[in-house]
């Protein structure tokens, strides 16, 4: 019952007619940080399931295509969040467990007189065991590893951005240039070179912020693509800057992830949402949108091959047409740039990574030349300078879903809160000129708290209990360091620092000193 497609592999070099062009895929890897924050239902089990699901799949599709000599496949985005986690000790010890006790609820859920349950119980019982071998064989020392040999291989160009993911048009402009450069040495430390391009969290912009990307050394970034009018066809120019934003092309993103007819909403794949409660595994195929829960038909992995396929010719055709219209329309090759969450591949769509390897392998064979957002602009797919308004990739792709009115006290809270760490480290920093760890974990905790996570969750209604739990925990421990570091209480900050240091103490490298100004150590 194992997932697959029918055809069988390709070859970098293609039979088919050229069309003009580029196509690129971007995928954006994130996370909150959510180890010691709980397990079930949303906390570390998040992190494992999209681990189990996606991060291991598509790292591995990733070394089959570099194996076979593909190159520039993708841009990989991957956050500095998400890296600290991947990276995490008590992650990795916690993610070889919970792959064991994967197979061991499979091996439990097979003991049933229910013929179709027990072979889903051994469609599980493998994928867990592919898994268990493929962490053991490649993840033991966490991702960096793996990152550094893709990015080396040349299979990927791999995006960064600011730390902690927070909604940067909102943040303080003095925090937000410095979690972007905080976050770029973040990933120098841990794949060796900094990225070019950066995944800005939510694509959320404000005019300034690229003289801010240029200061950074970024050189690209991605918005949605009604931030460029709908034009996305190339990659433009911001303002006076060289620095290049790629918008999303929606006619093309919406063949695979639209609410209405996405693929991933296909009757015979697995359905995301249903679980059965015995096992915790999701038994259930979609069988329809409208079809109630209790209603759905058993999962049968072997129906889902031919769908696939048909899946894969129909993007690739889409991904043709798109090509050669646009570059009809603009009299020139013009660029196509599909933009994902990692997330969906795997984790939300079972049956996603056969189909995002299958696409790959299949558009040089369908005469589609692939390439990353660095190809593309150092291959020149570049247009006229533009001029870009407040957007993001959120609803409305306006700021709503971060400063709406469903969530003006977590706007109210994380100016507070920001308002409150600088002025403590300002204080702090000015009597004290040597490294500061009380400081630094005011602002590990800030960042945290401002994420822009906990807003969406809450605006989506996702969770959302558990998002307002995490921004007041953050901004309580914030706070709480800070009084007693304003208060003179030297002794008891440090140890309050070091206690919320103990679930809070990703980013090691954090100084908070950086915030004056100060070059890099």
């Amino acid at each position: 019952m194992t997932i697959s497609s029918s055809r069988t592999a390709t070859h970098p070099q293609g039979s088919g007619d050229a069309v003009p062009g580029q196509f690129t895929l971007v995928l954006h890897s994130h996370l909150p940080w959510l180890a010691n924050h709980g397990r079930w239902p949303v906390g570390e089990e998040w992190l494992y399931q999209s681990w189990a699901a996606s991060y291991l799949l598509v790292f591995a599709m990733l070394r089959r295509l570099a194996a076979d000599g593909f190159t520039d496949q993708l841009s990989l985005g991957i956050t500095p969040v998400l890296a600290a986690q991947l990276d995490d000790p008590h992650c990795l010890r916690s993610m070889h467990e919970w792959l064991a006790d994967w197979q061991l609820r499979a091996v439990a859920a097979a003991d049933n007189p229910d013929i179709v349950r027990r072979e889903l119980a051994a469609h599980e019982f493998r994928c867990a065991a592919s898994a268990l071998g493929d962490f053991e064989r490649h993840w033991q020392h966490g991702a960096s590893p793996l990152i550094r040999a893709l990015a080396d291989s040349g299979v990927v160009d791999i995006l960064g951005g600011p730390l902690a993911h927070p909604f940067a048009p909102l943040l303080d402009p003095r925090l937000r240039r410095f979690s972007l450069a905080e976050g770029l040495a973040d990933a120098r430390s841990r794949w060796g070179a900094a990225p070019q391009g950066i995944w800005a969290p939510e694509c959320a912009f404000t005019p300034g912020m690229e003289s801010e990307y240029s200061a950074a050394g970024v050189r690209h970034f991605m918005v949605d693509g009604p931030a460029l009018h709908g034009d996305t066809s190339l990659a433009r120019p911001v303002g006076d800057s060289e620095v290049l934003a790629f918008g999303r092309d929606l006619t093309v993103s919406y063949q695979v992830w639209s609410p209405k007819s996405g693929y991933p909403g296909h009757s015979v794949y697995r359905d995301f949402h249903t679980y059965d409660h015995t096992t915790g595994f999701k038994m259930s195929r979609v069988t329809g949108k409208t079809v109630a829960a209790q209603n759905k038909k058993p999962y049968d992995p072997d129906r889902v091959a031919p769908v696939i396929d048909r899946h894969v010719d129909d993007f690739v055709e889409h991904v043709r047409a798109r090509l050669i219209s646009e570059s009809e329309r603009i009299g020139r090759p013009a660029l196509v740039v599909a933009a994902f969450d990692t997330e969906l591949f795997g984790h939300w769509w079972h049956e996603g990574p056969v189909w995002l390897e299958q696409v790959l392998r299949r558009l040089p064979e369908a005469g589609v030349r692939v390439g990353t957002m660095a190809s593309a602009a150092a291959d020149g797919l570049v247009g006229e300078p533009v001029s870009l308004t407040d957007s993001s990739w959120g609803s409305g792709k306006d700021w709503r879903v971060w400063n709406g009115p469903q969530v003006e006290h977590l706007v109210e809270l994380n100016a507070e809160v920001v308002e409150t760490a600088l002025d403590t480290v300002d204080k702090l920093l000015d009597a004290e000129s040597g490294r500061d760890r009380v400081a630094d974990q005011i602002v590990r905790e800030t960042l945290l708290t401002v994420s822009s996570d906990w807003p969406f969750m809450v605006s989506k209604d996702t969770a959302a209990e558990y998002a307002v739990r995490r921004a007041h925990t953050h901004a309580h421990a914030t706070r709480e360091i800070a009084d007693a570091a304003l208060r003179g209480r030297t002794e008891q900050a440090a140890r309050l620092a070091a206690s919320w240091n103990l679930a809070d103490g990703l980013f090691a490298d954090l100084d908070a000193r950086r915030l004056r100004g100060d070059e890099r150590a």
